[in-house]
């Protein structure tokens, strides 16, 4: 008997960078394994890119690269549309173009994914085709399908992760190596895990991103990127790792959701994690997520977030994956459901721990004054530290953590205490998780 025919499904990609480049690769050189695995022959028909006279790594056939987004999102022989642009816009405009054109979309994208995701699931919906974005949350690890398929007869409490490879990168070598926050750029830099303009992860807006995309699927309603508190790790500096070791910590880059009193909690920021928390343990630039869910309890998910590669695994094992829902006219992934309306909160109604790191003039009565703003503010001290680091300038430096309170009152104790003349400086401020 003759080999069984098996459909083939054509593919277009817009993108050939690191992402793209790896895709098309992988869809070239395992095609066959692809098919056996798949039950679908996936075929890249077109390649969209920006200069098409531009050297590739990849070796494509005559007629595959492109610069004209029409003759991939447009053409009627291509049934699947992979995005590796990245950004923003064109993105955004060519995704939501081959839904309207009937096409099934695999993304990594996770600005548009945050920005827009909700909006383009349902036209997706109307349209009756599936948007795979697995590698737009966490990049090798399977974030999208556990909260999808896995995780589905949980109600999701909360979400604390760390999930920028680059920030994680450099906090681990200020802590280990005593670098400062400069220092660690540049080596990261150098080490090709941070970009020639960091901000986006060392400002903490990739993590901001991805926070949005996991709380609106795991608490069913839309919660934006600008929803979300967002601070860095710039003013971090080593001598708080000294101190939060001390106190048994470390200092990560924390995304976390939560749903708390009848809304949404989210927020990124640098925060004191407990060393004993499975969180306190990822080092480099490894990522985390840590799920509890009301009938599974805690789940961690743990691997490689970002780099082409594991970027590519996620974008080829959605394309896998869909292929066979395809060939097999089934839906075995059940799309994200909207149906709550539930507020996010405003930073200050977060309820919070915090440490405080600060130089005071060395004389008698000031620790009383500071005590006495802490009290004025409801903030509890839960431990003191005070140590004679600047004693040819006469000040001490004085570490306080607190119980939980208000971040409305935990901003005004700072405040008040840096405006008090016994104070010379607020050096650190990191919240608690």
């Amino acid at each position: 008997m003759g080999q069984a025919q098996v459909p083939t499904i054509g593919v277009g990609v817009l993108g050939m960078g690191t992402v793209g480049g790896q895709v098309a690769a992988r869809l070239l050189e395992s095609r066959e394994a692809i098919r056996r695995r798949a039950g679908v022959d996936l075929e890249v028909k077109r390649v969209l890119v920006r200069d098409g006279a531009k050297p590739r790594a990849v070796e494509l056939a005559e007629g595959v690269l492109t610069t004209d987004a029409a003759s991939v999102l447009d053409d009627p022989a291509i049934g699947v549309v992979v995005e590796v642009i990245g950004g923003e816009e064109p993105a955004r405009t060519y995704l939501e173009r081959a839904i309207r054109a009937g096409k099934h979309v695999v993304t990594a994208n996770k600005v548009v994914m945050a920005k827009h995701g909700p909006e383009l699931l349902n036209l997706a919906a109307e349209r009756n085709v599936d948007i795979y974005f697995e590698a737009a949350a966490g990049g090798g690890i399977p974030l999208i399908s556990t909260f999808k398929v896995d995780l589905q007869a949980n109600e999701i409490e909360s979400i604390a992760a760390v999930i920028n490879g680059t920030t994680n990168h450099m906090l681990t070598r200020m802590g280990r190596a005593g670098l400062t926050f400069e220092e660690a750029l540049r080596e990261a830099q150098a080490a090709g895990f941070a970009e020639a303009d960091p901000t986006d992860d060392v400002g903490g807006f990739d993590a901001r991103y991805k926070l949005a995309i996991l709380a609106s699927i795991a608490f069913r309603t839309p919660v934006h990127p600008d929803q979300i508190y967002c601070e860095g790790i710039e003013a971090i500096e080593p001598v708080d790792f000294r101190y939060a070791a001390e106190l048994g910590y470390d200092i990560k880059l924390l995304a976390y959701a939560a749903r708390t009193r009848g809304a949404v909690e989210a927020r990124v920021h640098p925060a004191m994690v407990p060393l004993t928390h499975p969180l306190g343990q990822v080092e480099g630039a490894f990522n985390a997520v840590y799920i509890e869910g009301d009938l599974v309890g805690p789940v961690l998910l743990y691997g490689q977030g970002a780099g082409g590669r594991p970027t590519a695994s996620a974008v080829i094992g959605d394309l896998i994956d869909l292929a066979v829902d395809i060939g097999r006219g089934v839906q075995h992934r059940p799309a994200p459901v909207f149906d709550s309306e539930l507020r996010v909160l405003e930073m200050e109604e977060v309820v919070t721990r915090a440490y405080f790191r600060m130089h005071l003039a060395d004389r008698a009565g000031v620790l009383a004054q500071i005590g006495q703003v802490f009290a004025d503010e409801d903030v509890s001290i839960s431990s003191a530290i005070q140590k004679e680091m600047f004693a040819e300038r006469g000040t001490a430096e004085f570490v306080v953590t607190t119980h939980r309170a208000s971040d409305r009152a935990l901003q005004q104790t700072l405040r008040r205490v840096a405006d008090l003349d016994s104070v010379a400086q607020v050096c650190s401020f990191l919240r608690v998780f």
